[in-house]
């Protein structure tokens, strides 16, 4: 069930960002929705094999680079999503992984904690 939150909650956080920023587009809800579910199965096959590959380097950035590596798996979601969701550049994936990541751990701490 956690997952389906999940992937509801990065649907609404690509809306509201593609709300307040030029750089991602996304068509509407639906296609946020596939996006999310997209990145989320990516994020279950590609994204481990990516953490193992760069392990070095994100021990050198004290797990820094792990927000480059989700930038990575948001473009990869990107391509497959043709039109129905683009981002801009690299950049704005970067940015895009950076504040999906600080909701989703204020979500996990309040939210989520609390169902435990």
């Amino acid at each position: 069930m956690n997952w389906i939150i999940g992937i509801l909650v990065n649907a609404v956080l690509f809306i509201a960002i593609s709300g307040y920023f030029s750089g991602l587009h996304v068509d509407n809800f639906s296609s946020a929705v596939i996006a999310s579910f997209i990145l989320s199965i990516l994020n279950m096959i590609v994204r481990p094999l990516l953490v193992l590959f760069t392990l070095p380097i994100t021990f050198l950035t004290l797990g820094l680079f792990l927000f480059v590596i989700n930038a990575i798996t948001l473009l990869l979601t990107d391509n497959i999503m043709g039109s129905a969701f683009d981002i801009a550049g690299f950049g704005m994936a970067l940015f895009i992984a950076v504040i999906m990541a600080l909701v989703n751990l204020i979500l996990q701490v309040t939210v989520f904690k609390k169902n435990k």
